[in-house]
């Protein structure tokens, strides 16, 4: 069984939605064209990863104002459109919600029903990003596809840079993760998803923003490191280079299962009872910070 992740690494319109909806959906129909399972747009793409100026009066509540929901036209239309092309949209955008908006995703699967929206857990506390509301759960959904079932989970740019949401996705059985970004990935952060996925027996799909905006490079690993006499693979699927474009990630998900069957970095030689410090809230120096308008943060909590 193969799944086709169509990587639609673009440059936005600014935060023009109905310029970005159109974009998006012409994208869309050119994964669909290379036989995608699922199209996976780059981080909070309905307004371009755009933030406000927290210096311009107004700026803020008029920034928040563009958040959407499910009941706004530029998801609904790409529901309709995962019904048209027969298949499932990764959508990303500023969402709304009580308080302050989230970093969301929305999987929706071929038939235009929302099976899954992750917020982003991670949400990057110490600039503007901090006027967010975080996630609170690492959601696992089961994608129905033309060729069967897969497990899919997701992570958003700043998620992937800790080792735990990935490795509580795959404790939940996913098999592939759709990371949406917006930065520069250049080697460290590329050699994080590479790790990510091979201690974690994982396909790790990740689409970034187009140069200039960014610098491109979406990339897609598949989990699985070594062949049945025990050498060495590269997990690399496919990798882009700056440029506007399609780019489809295939997961050959028979033998990342035959892998998850018998290596040995799962659930079954972890140790638990030993690991209670990652769940402290506890933060001492030199790992003190403050946050986007210079409050104490600590553990997570202001």
């Amino acid at each position: 069984m193969m799944f086709n992740v169509a990587l639609l690494q673009m440059a936005a319109q600014g935060a023009d939605q109905e310029a970005n909806l159109a974009k998006g959906e012409a994208f869309c129909r050119r994964a669909a064209g290379l036989g995608a399972d699922i199209a996976l747009f780059p981080e909070m793409w309905n307004v371009g990863y755009r933030f406000f100026d927290r210096q311009q009066t107004g700026a803020r509540e008029a920034w928040a104002a563009q958040a959407i929901g499910p009941e706004d036209l530029f998801v609904q239309r790409f529901q309709a459109l995962a019904r048209e092309l027969d298949m499932a949209i990764a959508l990303t955008y500023l969402e709304r919600w009580p308080g302050a908006p989230r970093n969301a995703v929305s999987i929706i699967d071929r038939r235009g029903e929302v099976i899954l929206t992750y917020a982003k857990v991670h949400a990057c506390a110490w600039d503007v990003e901090g006027a967010l509301t975080p996630g609170e759960d690492f959601p696992v959904c089961t994608l129905e596809t033309r060729d069967g079932p897969v497990r899919v989970g997701c992570m958003i740019c700043f998620d992937r840079e800790f080792p735990e949401p990935a490795r509580l996705l795959m404790l939940q059985g996913a098999e592939v993760i759709l990371t949406p970004n917006a930065c520069g990935l250049e080697l460290n952060r590329l050699t994080q998803l590479r790790t990510r996925a091979w201690e974690n027996m994982v396909g790790i799909a990740t689409c970034n923003y187009a140069a200039p905006q960014e610098n491109g490079h979406s990339v897609a690993y598949d989990g699985v490191g070594f062949d049945v006499q025990e050498r060495s693979l590269d997990t690399m699927v496919v990798e882009a280079g700056g440029a506007e474009g399609v780019y489809l990630a295939a997961f050959d998900l028979d033998r990342l299962r035959r892998c998850r069957e018998h290596e040995v970095w799962g659930n079954a030689f972890r140790r638990p009872q030993l690991y209670g410090l990652l769940t402290s809230e506890r933060v001492e120096a030199p790992f003190l910070r403050t946050d986007w308008e210079g409050r104490p943060w600590r553990g997570g909590r202001r």
